[in-house]
C-alpha cells in the first residue's frame, strides 16, 4: 500500500499574514485602474474602502457623472403616473429639464437593495459642481443627462452637436422627419430631387419645422453652456468636458482651446434667460427628400443645418472653413455620419440668423 503523500509548505513562499498584498501595487497603477472606473458612484464607493483609495480618489483623472432622473419644480420625478409626457411649451420643459437635472442629479439615487432610502445621503441635493468639488486634478469630465432637451414627435429624428469656447464655434444639427429600419423598394428619390430643395418643402411647412429643429437646439446648447459655469471656474486642470444625454440627442463639447477661451474672455448671457446668448450666425442648409443609409435604415426629409458665427475677413473664414468640416464630418458616428457625408455633396443654402 502505497503512503499517504504529505503538502509541505514551501519556506519560499511563507510570507507575513499580516502583509496586505494590495499594498505593493504603487499608487500610479491604482490610478489607473481607477481612472477607467471614471464614474463617480463607484468613485464614492472606492472612496470609503481605505484610507490609501479615500487619498487617491480626488487624484483620479477621468470622471463620469451620470444623472439618472430629472427633478420637476415640486420635487416629484418626471417618472411619474406618465412616463413620457408632453411639454406644454418646448422653452419651458426645457429650463425644467436643464436648471433643476443640475441642481438636484442624485435626489432620487435609491439603493438597489430596495427601499426609499438613498444610497447616497450626502449627495442627495447637490449639484455636479459640488459633486466635484473634492476632485483636484479633473482633466477629462463626461456629464451625462437623462434624456435629450429638445422635445420631438414620434419617428422624427433630430441628434446636434455643438462646440464651445466663450460662447458658440460650431454646430451641427441633423434631423430626419421620419427613419425606416427597413426601406421598402418602391422607396424612389422623387423626381424634384436634383440636389435643390423642392418646391413643396416650402409649402407643406418643411422650412418652418427645420427653424424650430434649429433654434430649440441652439437653446438647449446654449443653456448647457451657461450652466457649466462653476465647474470650469473650480477645475481649472480640466482640459476636455462633454455634456451629452442618454438618448444621444445632443452633445456639447469642449477642449483645451475652449476651455482656455471660456476662462480668458468674458461670458455673454441672455438678457431673456440663463443661457450665453447666440451670437448672429451664418447657416448653410442642405435637404435630401430621402437618403438610404448602412444598415437597412433610410431616411425621409433629411436635413443638415451647419451654423457658424459670423466671421469677419475672408482669410478668417477661409481657415476656420476646413476646421469646420472636419468637425460636421466627425459630428456623429454609425449609419449617421453616413447620412452627414451624403448631405454634404448636397446643394448649400444661406442663410443668416440674427443673435438673440
Amino acid at each position: 500500500m502505497q503512503p499517504r503523500a504529505r503538502i509541505h509548505a514551501d519556506p519560499s513562499l511563507d510570507l507575513d499574514i499580516d502583509l496586505d498584498l494590495f499594498d505593493r501595487i504603487p499608487d500610479s497603477l491604482v490610478l489607473l485602474i481607477l481612472n477607467k472606473l471614471a464614474d463617480v458612484r463607484s468613485l464614492g464607493r472606492c472612496a470609503a474602502v481605505s484610507k490609501r483609495f479615500n487619498m487617491l480618489v480626488p487624484l483620479v483623472h477621468d470622471i463620469h457623472v451620470k444623472i439618472d432622473r430629472v427633478v420637476t419644480v415640486d420635487g416629484d420625478s418626471d417618472e411619474g403616473s406618465n412616463p413620457s409626457p408632453k411639454p406644454r411649451s418646448l422653452f419651458s420643459h426645457f429650463l425644467k429639464l436643464m436648471l433643476f437635472t443640475l441642481l438636484k442629479p442624485f435626489n432620487h439615487l435609491r439603493n438597489t437593495n430596495g427601499g426609499n432610502k438613498p444610497l447616497f445621503p450626502q449627495l442627495s441635493h447637490h449639484s455636479p459642481a459640488q459633486v466635484l468639488k473634492n476632485f483636484t486634478h479633473v482633466r477629462n469630465l463626461k456629464i451625462e443627462l437623462p434624456a435629450g432637451d429638445v422635445g420631438t414627435e414620434d419617428g422624427v429624428l433630430l441628434k446636434w452637436r455643438a462646440e464651445f469656447g466663450s460662447t458658440l464655434q460650431n454646430c451641427v444639427i441633423l434631423g430626419g422627419t421620419r427613419i425606416d429600419c427597413k426601406p421598402t423598394t418602391d422607396q424612389e428619390p422623387s423626381v424634384e430631387d436634383n440636389g435643390s430643395i423642392p418646391e413643396s418643402f416650402y409649402t407643406n411647412g418643411g422650412l418652418k419645422l427645420r427653424v424650430v429643429w434649429t433654434i430649440s437646439s441652439l437653446i438647449a446648447a446654449s443653456t448647457r453652456h451657461y450652466l457649466l459655469r462653476p465647474i470650469i471656474k473650480d477645475h481649472p486642470t480640466l482640459m476636455s468636458l462633454v455634456l451629452t444625454d442618454a438618448d444621444g440627442q445632443g452633445t456639447l463639447s469642449m477642449g483645451v482651446d475652449q476651455l482656455k477661451d471660456f476662462r480668458e474672455k468674458p461670458l455673454s448671457a441672455s438678457a431673456s434667460s440663463n443661457r450665453t446668448q447666440v451670437p448672429a450666425s451664418n447657416m448653410k442648409l442642405r435637404y435630401a427628400p430621402y437618403l438610404e443609409l448602412p444598415g437597412g435604415m433610410g431616411m425621409q426629409g433629411a436635413t443638415l443645418v451647419v451654423i457658424k458665427p459670423s466671421i469677419e475677413g475672408s482669410n478668417a473664414s477661409n481657415i476656420s472653413r476646413k476646421e469646420t468640416d472636419a468637425f460636421v464630418c466627425g459630428a456623429f458616428d454609425g449609419p449617421f455620419k453616413a447620412a452627414v457625408r451624403a448631405l454634404m455633396k448636397r446643394r448649400t443654402y444661406l442663410l443668416e440668423m440674427n443673435g438673440f
